[in-house]
């Protein structure tokens, strides 16, 4: 009985799966999906289709292999580690942290590393476009580079003057270049790799916007080469004047952080058991050693006076630039122990121009024991540093002296005008050095502040009884009545005026008339003659 059942339900299984097998193949004969169907329809593949992406689709991609994300990623990270030392740099330039102080101008490491920084922008903006324009304009600006290095570290005063700061920025921006060479390399053939393995050969041909990266990032580089080039030629001029030979000594100050340049002619001689006064030398806006010293010598040689030295105040001629901020009282101070250094001891009489007599003015309010004559042509009064002080002179220097290292005119000059060292480290152009540049920002910066109060207090405490002597150009007086009426004020700084001197035709630099160099020798035989007797009765 239950197998007879059995039986029967066996039987109707096997009909219903004969009929739905049935039912299954008219289905299929006649499209109509079933549960074994495809979800979604499966296109037929293209004629000619070899199973390859097209090689214009997003997927073909250099991007694809870690080296190539790893290149970048480092790329983008030494962008960033140059940016912070960039902004370090660019703030040392007026405020110099501790280890930072450059005793070169402070720009020539500053534009290695604005080149840096530029090939990295190059390279990561064009980062997908290699270019073997590109390896072969970086590997040129290597070279120049490397060059650069080789003659800072292989020139003892360049060295010295650039320092560490110096030496690691050129370093790192040689490093740079050699780094956008290997990953231009890589990301070629990266791209190369994935177009081979993803459309079966590689590109040869270049999109319009391809074409354009190229193109500029190429153009760009020649700039830079451009640029690195101009560097390396003013280097070489600052190799050639390094050997220049100086008259004099260097003498470390400021706890050894840089050395100013100090020369004395003369011996040291005696009057009753007292030395005569040996004078003091302090510059206006040019180095002493240009044709403001000249003029004393043939006092010397006539023998009125028996000694004078002269010096470079920090940044002009053979001295290093000085930490930043610099005053006016900060290089008094370090001519003060420039000549304690050196041996040197008074009784001194001081001859000062321009700017520099606010340096001499406190220097004398520091000794004044030891000061027994001053003497000023056309010097500035403390009521006008504003002018030294206004933003838009500040900014004008600071920009000079961002492109001093290209050094045009220095080259063009040394190459076509026949410019000996003479003129470039303290003569007519002496202003296109970057030392020079950044002494003239350091006054910009705190004339009218750290300076302006220097001198005001050392009027206050300025010695009565000291002999005073006054040259002022009749040129600045016609044209400025403030800065004549500032000169007549200045007839005030002592109880013993000698004389008040307007030399008619004699410009600011005062001593480059016949007029004016004998009005000077003549007052500074008077002064002297003044000094002695204070020396005497002292």
């Amino acid at each position: 009985m239950w197998n007879s059942k059995k039986d029967g339900h066996d039987e109707d299984n096997n009909a219903i799966s004969e009929d739905s097998r049935t039912r299954t193949r008219s289905q299929r004969e006649h499209g109509q999906p079933d549960e074994r169907s495809r979800l979604l329809p499966v296109h037929p593949r293209p004629p000619n289709s070899d199973g390859y992406l097209d090689p214009d689709d997003p997927a073909v991609s250099p991007y694809n292999l870690w080296s190539v994300r790893f290149l970048r990623y480092f790329t983008v990270l030494f962008l960033i580690i140059s940016f912070l030392w960039w902004v370090l740099l660019l703030v040392s330039l007026f405020v110099s942290p501790p280890g930072m102080h450059s005793r070169g101008s402070g720009f020539f490491d500053f534009s290695y590393t604005c080149l840096t920084i530029g090939n990295l922008m190059v390279a990561v903006l064009f980062f997908a476009s290699p270019a073997k324009a590109m390896r072969v304009t970086s590997a040129v600006i290597a070279i120049f580079l490397i060059i650069d290095a080789i003659i800072i570290l292989a020139v003892p005063r360049i060295r010295f003057e650039e320092g560490w700061v110096g030496i690691a920025s050129v370093v790192w921006a040689a490093i740079i270049a050699l780094w956008c060479v290997l990953t231009d390399r890589v990301v070629a053939w990266g791209k190369r790799e994935e177009e081979e393995r993803l459309t079966g050969r590689p590109e040869t041909r270049r999109t319009v916007k391809e074409w354009l990266a190229v193109l500029a990032a190429t153009m760009i580089s020649i700039v830079f080469i451009i640029i690195v080039v101009l560097m390396t030629g003013t280097l070489s001029i600052r190799a050639q004047d390094a050997s220049l030979e100086m008259y004099g000594e260097r003498i470390f100050v400021d706890g050894d952080k840089y050395q100013v340049h100090l020369a004395c002619v003369g011996n040291v001689t005696y009057t009753y058991d007292k030395r005569d006064p040996t004078i003091i030398l302090e510059a206006g806006e040019t180095p002493s050693e240009y044709d403001f010293e000249h003029w004393v010598y043939s006092s010397y040689e006539s023998g009125i006076i028996s000694r004078y030295c002269y010096w470079d105040r920090p940044g002009y001629a053979w001295s290093d630039n000085a930490p930043s901020p610099h005053s006016a009282g900060m290089s008094a101070d370090a001519l003060s122990e420039a000549l304690t250094r050196a041996g040197e001891e008074g009784p001194w009489i001081l001859v000062s121009a321009g700017i520099g007599s606010i340096t001499s003015r406190i220097f004398s309010s520091r000794h004044l024991r030891d000061v027994v004559g001053i003497m000023l042509i056309d010097p500035v009064h403390e009521d006008l540093l504003h002018r030294l002080a206004s933003p838009g002179r500040g900014f004008m220097l600071w920009a000079w002296g961002i492109v001093s290292p290209l050094g045009i005119e220095r080259l063009g000059g040394a190459l076509f005008n026949g410019r000996t060292r003479e003129d470039r480290v303290y003569g007519r152009n002496a202003y296109q050095n970057g030392k020079f540049i950044k002494a003239q920002l350091q006054e910009n910066l705190v004339a009218d502040s750290l300076s302006k109060n220097e001198v005001v207090s050392a009027r206050t405490i300025q010695s009565t009884d000291t002999p005073l002597v006054i040259v002022s150009s009749g040129i600045k007086c016609r044209v400025d009545p403030e800065w004549e009426k500032k000169q007549k004020d200045l007839t005030g700084l002592t109880n013993k005026l000698i004389s008040w001197d307007v030399v008619n035709k004699a410009p600011h630099q005062v001593w480059q008339t016949q007029d004016g160099r004998k009005v000077m020798e003549k007052r500074l035989e008077q002064l002297v003659k003044a000094a002695e007797k204070v020396n005497l009765s002292g």
